[in-house]
């Protein structure tokens, strides 16, 4: 038990929330050398709930030490849309300024990059960059691409031309429309996403039209770049007023940067940038943690692990190590969940593929309920995180091996236990029934025989022989009941 709750309390403090300035020491002479340091975070990959603590947790340390500036030197492809949110919450909210800076040459900031971005207090792009491609991608399944040009099928186009009819169109639209009623359904089902998706969109379209109003960056451009997801280089982003500048690298960062006047929550002011010396903020081993078990592939491994650990602490109790190890699994797993898109489908899925290849070895079924539960698992896995943005998917190669090995050792340990289960119970004097004995003398009526290296009284059936081979056919008390074997 000891062993249970010192795991317990180790988990605890694994998963405590501990701020990020609390392992440093602040500048003992005060805030003229915090004003002079510059924090930067390097924020590459996919944008999620690693990220999102990353980013809060260098804020408030940027905060708390009092810091001139905070980089964020950006290279994603993309992200979640709550992540993305939550870090630009924060950097709206900070009062420390913040400039993300898109590097080094080659680098993008696409998608959910392009609106961390225009929230910055200060835009900037190395050489050789580029950003846009900001339309959301729908989350849930079904419906197809949620932007103009996508793939979305006739269904959608015709329910699109419903919803019209019953809201009610104006002259123009209803001119529109019949100058299209000649195209093929195919294409105006491309032209026109569904209702949904039309909200996505222009949800989108408000939130980047208003950060680009509050930073005075180019609307129209943002617009553009969530409903046709177009793109931009460094240098046409500057030109078009996207960014504030392009910098060569970070020094020229701040020097261009040093006397911009900014907003803040409390109001404007410029900001002296100049002269900062720049620390970069490694991620401590919280954020690190957090960035290995919200990887899906790893949740994912997690979880099945725990599954395993559970059920097989329950065919055999006791044994410590598979409960121990499946219940912290299983816990690391719900966490990274919690921070991940997840579908309830999918994990019903699993469980259920899980159930029928268990049970496979307990019914008749002929491979039926196994096969089922394979599929049932695979569909499962599929459908377990709920976005289309491949960095938050479970690898095909992963789903297959795990559900080969799931079906082999849930199939065989099953059918293992059900034959133990339907095997007789033998013990004490069951045990003997039928047992081969050896008479130790020549006796026709009471004697001994040997058995299993024991020496038992017997009384035989019929004359036996010295050395011959009895079989006991009863057992009274100490005395076998023998018979000579034919």
């Amino acid at each position: 038990m000891w062993i249970r709750r010192l795991l317990a309390v180790l988990l605890a403090y694994l998963l405590s929330a501990v701020p990020l300035g609390s392992a440093e020491t602040p500048p003992e002479n005060g805030d003229a050398e915090a004003a002079g340091t510059a924090l930067m975070l390097d924020v590459k990959g996919a944008i999620g709930p690693a990220t999102t603590d990353y980013i809060v947790r260098g804020l408030t340390e940027a905060q708390e030490r009092g810091a001139g500036l905070v980089i964020l030197r950006l290279n994603t492809p993309g992200g979640l849309d709550d992540a993305m949110r939550d870090i630009i919450s924060e950097i709206l909210a900070s009062e420390v300024p913040v400039a993300t800076y898109v590097a080094p040459s080659g680098a993008r900031a696409a998608s959910a990059g392009t609106y961390i971005l225009y929230a910055s207090h200060v835009a900037a792009m190395a050489p050789a960059t580029n950003l846009g491609a900001a339309t959301p991608v729908q989350i849930g399944g079904g419906g197809g691409g949620i932007f103009p040009g996508g793939d979305d099928d006739e269904g959608n186009g015709e329910a699109f031309d419903e919803l019209q009819d019953l809201l009610g169109d104006d002259d123009e639209e209803e001119a529109r429309d019949e100058d299209e009623e000649d195209a093929p359904a195919e294409e105006r089902a491309r032209e026109r996403p569904d209702a949904m998706e039309r909200k996505i969109i222009e949800d989108a379209v408000s939130y980047i039209k208003g950060l680009a109003e509050l930073r005075g960056r180019n609307a129209e451009w943002a617009e553009k770049a969530v409903r046709e997801s177009v793109s931009a280089s460094a240098s046409e982003a500057a030109e078009l007023g996207i960014i504030d500048f392009v910098a060569e690298d970070v020094s020229e960062l701040l020097e261009k940067a040093d006397g911009m006047v900014v907003k803040f929550p409390v109001g404007e002011r410029a900001i002296e940038t100049a002269g900062l010396e720049v620390e970069l903020l490694e991620p401590d081993w919280r954020n690190r943690l957090l960035s290995v078990i919200t990887n899906p592939n790893v949740a994912y491994i997690l979880m099945l692990v725990g599954i395993y650990g559970i059920i097989f602490e329950l065919i055999n109790p006791g044994s410590l190590v598979p409960g121990v190890l499946g219940g912290i699994s299983l816990l690391l797993a719900l966490y990274a969940f919690q921070a991940l898109p997840i579908t309830y489908a999918g994990l019903g899925l699993i469980a259920l593929g899980i159930a029928f290849m268990i049970a496979e070895a307990f019914m008749p079924s002929f491979g039926i309920m196994g096969i089922g539960g394979a599929v049932a698992f695979v569909l499962g896995s599929i459908l377990l995180f709920d976005t289309d943005l491949e960095a938050f998917q479970v690898s095909i190669g992963l789903i297959a091996g795990f559900t080969l090995a799931s079906l082999i050792v849930f199939t065989g340990v099953a059918t293992m236990a059900a034959r133990a289960w339907r095997r007789p119970k033998l013990g004490g004097a069951d045990e003997l029934i039928d047992a081969e004995a050896v008479a130790e003398e020549d006796f026709d009526a009471t004697g001994h025989v040997r058995y299993a290296g024991e020496r038992w009284n017997a009384v035989a059936v019929r004359p036996v022989r010295s050395g011959q081979r009895v079989r006991v056919v009863n057992k009274d008390g100490l005395t076998l009941r023998v018979e000579p074997n034919e």
